[in-house]
């Protein structure tokens, strides 16, 4: 027996328990995890409050992210003791996910984690910052350079943002961070932002074209705050979308991409594959400052999940929240 999260419908009586869960009762795989910590991220909010559609499979652990040490592996590209990370992947959906103290994946879901990191801080960077390096290896893909103009990050002060933010500032970006919560301005100027941007100016229908301000952006937003950074990107620019906190919508025109040649890149990391994952992480632990990582972040509990889960659904929680799965 471990103990566990766990979520269950019946007859749509939704309940979300801390209780003790059989070992038998774990899904297939080829690698079993003794999990360290994990994270909460806005979807796992969504699925332990049951505010979402997010699982799909009942039973369900929940935990979109897990860090920890392997206790049994089939498959030859793990063996017991290796530290392994597991982002996406369906967990928490049709996959038991990581707030539980045990954990069984396919082998294709686990990364080697760095030697830089402990499972600690795996977890402070999680998705959200696996997510924010993909986009700033988009960007690097399509040549957006520092010395190009400033880059805009929207929904600085959320997890995907405020790794962004920390990213490219160390990489020498000039970051310019868009948040609707001017109290923060501090805490992302700490993290690397040159500059800050009021949410607001972003945030309602504007023209199709703007003034050329962006040479590249990481977007968590959608909407029209997305449609305004594209008007506002640079000839040749990139702008690269990871989100949707405004909406799913996106009310632009052409008018970007056939007379600035302004490029649009979605991130998509919940399947992306295991040799991307690997030089994802494999760059955080070069480019991501421990000591940004530690100010972004904060430990708890597992008893304190289901409030921090209502937190970072009423927009309460900056940056990441990692779970000590053991606390």
């Amino acid at each position: 027996m471990f103990k566990g999260w766990l979520l269950t419908k019946e007859n749509d009586e939704f309940k979300c328990e801390l209780t003790e869960i059989d070992e038998k009762d774990l899904p297939e795989g080829e690698v079993t995890i003794d999990v360290a910590h994990s994270t909460i991220n806005y979807k796992d909010g969504l699925a332990i409050t049951n505010s979402g559609m997010i699982v799909r499979e009942w039973p369900m652990v929940p935990g979109i992210d897990l860090a920890g040490t392997v206790s049994e592996s089939s498959s030859p590209d793990f063996k017991a003791g290796d530290t392994v990370v597991v982002n996406g992947w369906g967990l928490s959906e049709t996959h038991w996910g990581g707030l539980a103290e045990k954990a069984r994946v396919p082998a294709h879901m686990p990364v080697k984690l760095p030697d830089a990191f402990t499972t600690e801080q795996a977890m402070a960077v999680g998705t959200a910052g696996y997510t924010a390096m993909l986009c700033v290896l988009a960007l690097e893909d399509q040549g957006v350079k520092p010395g190009d103009g400033p880059v805009i990050v929207t929904g600085a002060a959320g997890g995907v943002g405020s790794i962004a933010v920390a990213i490219l500032g160390k990489l020498g970006y000039e970051v310019h961070a868009s948040t609707g919560r001017p109290e923060e301005e501090g805490y992302l100027k700490g993290l690397g932002a040159a500059a800050i941007v009021d949410r607001n100016t972003l945030s309602e229908k504007g023209k199709p074209l703007q003034r050329e301000t962006w040479a590249g952006a990481v977007d968590t937003v959608g909407s029209h705050t997305l449609a305004n950074v594209i008007a506002q990107t640079k000839k040749g620019g990139t702008v690269t979308c990871v989100g949707l906190a405004q909406g799913p919508d996106l009310p632009v025109t052409v008018m970007p991409f056939i007379l600035r040649s302004v490029k649009l890149v979605g991130c998509e990391s919940v399947t992306a594959p295991q040799a991307l994952r690997q030089e994802c992480w494999d760059r955080l632990a070069t480019d991501l400052d421990a000591g940004k990582l530690a100010e972004m972040s904060k430990t708890v509990g597992m008893g304190d999940v289901e409030g921090v889960a209502r937190d970072i659904l009423a927009g309460k929680v900056r940056g990441r929240v990692v779970v000590d799965i053991n606390g």
